[in-house]
């Protein structure tokens, strides 16, 4: 496996405090603060098939890395409850590529960051041109089946992925929806053993 250097254009960020629900009621606890942290970079596969896609891989260590320093920068002392990632990937190249960069290699600087989260990281992504939309998914970082933490956050790059690109993006939240009432493990019960409950 030849080593890969990633040629990074550009980092992206995007806040959200969001202190009402849609209804205009008032949050119940502490406002909801969402973030993104998100980079475009040359897909190294862009314009053709390639079977062995480790390379990718073994890079985004590093590139977690970067991501973990930059998240905790932007959340400052608020504590993080939920995460997720995303990949766009530009229209020279294919899905794969994207999820190349976001295998456990990737993630689990984000979990030492994070205080060593226990959860299945969601994720999702896409092929697709500057400023298409994508929704990041977000679920509690310790236990998976806590539903007042599913959600999304939507984020664009307008100027990103190029054809021969790549964004990687990763989601944060500083606690669930707001008046959530769906049920679920509430997530001051939970037990943080396996990432389920």
């Amino acid at each position: 496996m030849s080593e890969l250097t990633l040629q990074i254009r550009k980092w992206y960020l995007l806040c959200e405090e969001t202190l009402t629900n849609e209804s205009g009621i008032a949050a119940d606890g502490e406002t909801l603060h969402k973030y993104v942290v998100a980079v475009a970079l040359r897909n190294p596969y862009a314009g053709g098939y390639v079977q062995d896609l480790d390379a990718a891989i073994a890079a985004s260590e590093g590139l977690g890395r970067e991501f973990a320093r930059r998240l905790r920068a932007i959340a400052q002392d608020r504590h993080i409850e939920s995460f997720g990632k995303a990949c766009l990937v530009g229209t020279a190249g294919e899905y794969e590529h994207g999820n190349a960069f976001l295998t456990t290699v990737f993630a689990e600087p984000l979990r030492e960051a994070l205080g060593g989260a226990k959860a299945w990281m969601p994720s999702t992504g896409k092929r697709g041109a500057p400023g298409t939309v994508i929704d990041i998914p977000l679920a509690h970082k310790d236990a998976l089946y806590v539903r007042s933490h599913y959600d999304t956050i939507t984020a664009l790059f307008n100027d990103a992925p190029n054809a021969d690109e790549i964004v990687i993006a990763v989601s944060l939240a500083t606690r669930g929806r707001l008046h959530a009432r769906l049920g679920g493990i509430p997530a001051d019960q939970i037990q943080g053993e396996d990432g389920l409950v």
